[in-house]
Formats: structure tokens, sequence, C-alpha cells
């Protein structure tokens, strides 16, 4: 049987018409040509359904979790393949949308984490999160494979109390690396008249940043 995953869309046609013609052989004999006419167009049908729909039928799984960021996970099957992908959640920098890709965690217990995290608490083991959001540690035991449990000096870069350019005052952007007056004042204007910075990149394509002032920023900026 060909695996249809490996091949090129040349080649899926050219096997849907060997299929096509091999069914016709075999069921000429043994089917009116009403039900075989009903067959063929429903083969015919599935490739133009194919041809039109951008996640095709044969997407694996693991092409989606290695796309998506942002996957969440729905079994702890994916959990554990994803693991073996590499895929890791880091629980002392991890964001909201970091825990809602863990199955079985609200939007509220995620957000309470990172209110932790931005307070400075750092979670050790899992017996640490799962007191912090007051469930049993058996509960979240399975989601270790893909857990990951760094520790940060308080001080550091990564764990350093970010600002967020949608909220903070002039005064505040000021006292960031490589924002002075006029880029401050700059940055309150465009989202006053263009609405809220969706992220890194779109505040630099906004103010026309260059690439250096950025790389200083990201460490102290949050969306």
């Amino acid at each position: 049987m060909a695996d249809l995953q490996s091949l090129t869309w040349l080649e899926l046609l050219r096997y849907a018409s060997e299929k096509l013609v091999r069914q016709s052989r075999d069921l000429a004999s043994k089917v009116d040509s009403a039900d075989l006419a009903a067959r063929s167009m429903a083969l015919l049908d599935w490739l133009t359904s194919a041809a039109g729909n951008p996640t095709l039928p044969w997407q694996t799984l693991k092409t989606k979790i290695a796309q998506d960021p942002y996957y969440r996970f729905q079994t702890l099957e994916e959990i554990h393949l994803a693991a073996k992908m590499g895929v890791q959640v880091d629980v002392n920098t991890a964001t909201v949308d970091d825990w809602l890709r863990l199955p079985g965690l609200s939007i509220h217990q995620a957000r309470l984490l990172v209110q932790l995290l931005e307070s400075r608490v750092q979670f050790y083991c899992v017996e640490d999160i799962a007191a912090a959001i007051g469930v049993s540690a058996q509960r979240l035991q399975p989601l270790t494979p893909i857990l990951r449990f760094c520790y940060y000096d308080p001080d550091s870069l990564d764990r350093c109390d970010r600002c967020d350019p949608n909220l903070a005052t002039v005064e505040t952007l000021q006292t960031l690396p490589s924002v002075g007056p006029a880029l401050a004042r700059a940055i309150v204007r465009h989202r006053t008249s263009h609405g809220d910075y969706r992220n890194l990149v779109d505040l630099q394509q906004r103010l026309n940043l260059p690439s250096r002032t950025i790389a200083e920023l990201m460490h102290y900026l949050k969306f």
C-alpha cells in the first residue's frame, strides 16, 4: 500500500487514478453501472475536497506540533509525543499561552501561575505548581515529561520586571535601555493613534526601529 504522507500531488493523483482503474476492473462484473459511477464520484469528490483544504487529510499531529508553538495538547499521548520532539515548557518563564498548552489547566489557573512568576515566585517541582493552583500533585504528574524546571537569579534578565509598552508612561519607558525622551514619546503617541502593539516585530515595524534597539529591549518588554 502506498504511503500517502510521502506522495507529491502528482504522485497522489496518479495513485488515485490507478486505484480507480483497479476498482473499476474488479467491480465491473459484480456491481451495476450506477453503483460503479457512485464509487467513482465519491473518490473524485474526496480529491476535490482535499485540494481545497489547506489542512491536508494526512497532515500528521507531529507536523502540527512542530509548526504551531502554541498548539494546545489534548491528550497525554500528545504530551509524550511533544516531549520526544524536544518540546518543553519552562515553568519559571511560562506565559499564559504556554500554560494553556497543557491539558486540564484553566485560564484562571494559567493567569494565577503567571502572576506568581511576576511576583518572583519560582517553582522547583510539580508539587509547587500543584500547591499554587490548589490541585493534587498526582493530577499534574502526567505532564512532567514536557515540564522544564530551570532556576533563575532574581536579578538576571530572565527574571527582571518587564514593561508593557501598551500601558507604560513616557517616564517609565525612559528607564529602559536605548529609550530616550523622543522614542518614549513616539511609543506612546503611536499606540494612542494606531492602537496597541501586538509584539516586538509590530513595535519595530511601526516605529522603524533598528534591530540593535529591539535586541536590547526584548528582555525588558512584555505584551
